[in-house]
């Protein structure tokens, strides 16, 4: 079995159903996190579960959500928990033609309802910069690796 995630009549990704429910979990968490909906759901066909619309609209504004609080996080821990999936949300984005540029290093607010976490003590090898570029790699990895 897999998942087919579409816009109109175009596959995105067709992920095996076990790779598609822990992305759509991770996507639970993180519209959660930021306070944005992420413009994945149900479909022209209401009655299958495993084909999911992307409203672009509504997904470029998760994603680049998303990458900003991802880039600008500098807790070693969300950093870890997050970027597979930060990765993967745009890789999926490209597939979508959303043009999507990493954020300038420590520049600008972050959009959404984020909540900043502290931790102790920080982390000085981790800076925005190589924040930006570690996504930048894992992205183009991801999209690689993703069958439509």
């Amino acid at each position: 079995m897999s998942m087919y995630f579409v816009i109109g009549d175009e596959t995105l990704w067709n992920p095996s159903s076990g790779a598609g429910r822990l992305f759509l979990r991770q996507v639970e968490v993180f519209e959660a996190e930021l306070a944005l909906p992420s413009g994945i759901g149900q479909g022209k066909y209401w009655g299958d579960p495993d084909t999911l619309e992307v409203d672009p609209v509504a997904y470029e504004e998760f994603t680049r959500g998303l990458v900003a609080w991802h880039c600008r996080t500098g807790h070693s821990v969300i950093l870890a928990l997050s970027e597979g999936f930060v990765a993967t949300a745009v890789a999926l984005a490209w597939r979508a033609e959303i043009e999507m540029e990493m954020p300038e290093p420590g520049a600008g607010r972050v959009p959404g309802g984020v909540r900043h976490a502290v931790q102790v003590p920080g982390n000085p090898r981790t800076t925005s910069a190589a924040v930006v570029t570690a996504l930048d790699a894992r992205a183009q990895e991801m999209d690689r690796s993703m069958v439509r």
